[in-house]
């Protein structure tokens, strides 16, 4: 129990770290957009401002560059990391212009989005190619215009240093959450298998065990209804009595396939559907000399699992009621392939015997065919037609 409450929070932590790394990402566009504007703020109020000549279109230039070069790198996908580092060398370029032709102190944020984002995209010998070159840019320009003391450029060159290792920690923070989530994964599909496999040998077991109970059990019958038609016949018994038996034998053989069917579908094996009507049909002509017709209409469609057995059963179900509980002269089922879903009819026509509940038995019955149908969200009607009995079915697509 310990165990498991401590899987479900290394789970909750692992999706509270994904979010946060989500939310640090739009921090870094939205605070990369902040900069920008600033830095473009900063410098059409400082002298010389952006213009067509001299120093001017020398600002102006640089102010593009660094502007293209950034927005490039946070929200187009350059192909390879060579292109990503000379977009985000190119912005470090244009914030040290900034700062050399202006002496625009605001300029120096510029150097902070990319330094960010080339920790986070790049790889890291890349990326400190991009830290050094800030660096060195970042001096170079301060002390070109000789409004900064030595002291101070040091700090801004350490400030520089401090992100760019910031930023790197927060790159490998990164990778271990994506690698936790990987492993995280892995487990989660280690324990499907496993509760697959579980469920498999249980199933196995339950197929086991019906095989040693009803299957063997079922083949005795047959072994012995076979010696009791043979004794029939040779002893001169009265024909009903053969045919009786006869008749016993054949439902003791459907019933020992339906057994391996059902002990096949607890192995996993092919469930039975509706291309095995013809099948069923087949069966119940032979065994009742009743004649039974199966007709499809409409393009087929592909069913899933639980309606494929639930139409094969509803129709296994009420040829078995017809069975047991009519006389009738013939049988039709009909299957009909529609638009939004399938539907299937099985009617008979003929006289019919006294019943006061029809279709109420042991077994599957009426009323598990209403069940079955609902839970895959379709509909079961059966009722009295004029000549005899009729089950409608209809399951969505």
């Amino acid at each position: 129990m310990n165990s498991e409450a401590a899987a479900v929070g290394g789970v909750s932590e692992l999706q509270r770290a994904r979010g946060r790394e989500k939310a640090t990402y739009l921090w870094i566009r939205v605070l990369g957009l902040a900069a920008i504007a600033f830095v473009v703020t900063t410098t059409l109020q400082a002298r010389p401002a952006p213009g067509g000549a001299g120093h001017a279109l020398g600002v102006a230039f640089a102010l593009i560059v660094f502007c293209a070069a950034t927005a490039a790198v946070m929200w187009l996908p350059l192909p390879r990391p060579a292109v990503q580092m000379a977009a985000l060398l190119l912005a470090v370029a244009g914030a040290a212009a900034l700062i050399g032709l202006q002496g625009n102190g605001a300029a120096f944020l510029g150097v902070f989005p990319a330094l960010c984002l080339a920790a986070f995209v790049l790889p890291a010998h890349l990326s400190a190619v991009v830290a050094a070159t800030a660096i060195g840019a970042v001096s170079a320009a301060w002390a070109s215009n000789g409004r900064a003391s030595i002291a101070g450029i040091v700090l801004n060159d350490f400030a520089i240093l401090a992100f760019y290792l910031l930023s790197l920690f927060a790159r490998r923070l990164r990778e271990s959450n994506h690698r936790a989530d990987l492993l995280l994964r892995e487990l989660e599909q280690t324990r499907a298998a496993q509760a697959q496999a579980a469920t498999l040998a249980e199933r196995q077991r339950l197929a086991r065990e019906m095989h040693d109970v009803l299957a063997h059990s079922l083949s005795g019958l047959v072994l012995n209804l076979e010696g009791a038609m043979l004794l029939a016949d040779q002893g001169g018994a009265d024909p009903e009595v053969g045919e009786a038996i006869h008749g016993a034998h054949r439902l003791a053989k459907t019933g020992l396939q339906e057994a391996r069917r059902a002990i096949g579908m607890l192995r996993d094996d092919a469930l039975p559907g509706p291309r095995r009507l013809a099948d069923l049909a087949a069966g119940f002509e032979a065994d009742t000399g009743v004649a039974c017709q199966v007709a499809v209409t409409g393009a087929e469609a592909e069913l899933d699992t639980d309606a494929r057995l639930t139409v094969y059963r509803v129709a296994q179900e009420a040829l078995t009621n017809i069975r047991k509980h009519a006389r009738a002269s013939r049988v039709e089922i009909r299957l009909a392939y529609e638009p939004r879903g399938t539907r299937l009819i099985i009617e008979d026509f003929g006289s019919r015997s006294e019943r006061a509940a029809p279709y109420e038995g042991t077994g599957y019955g009426l009323t598990g065919m209403r069940e079955r149908a609902e839970l895959l969200g379709g509909t079961l009607t059966a009722g009295p037609t004029d000549g005899g009995f009729r089950v409608e079915l209809w399951v969505p697509a």
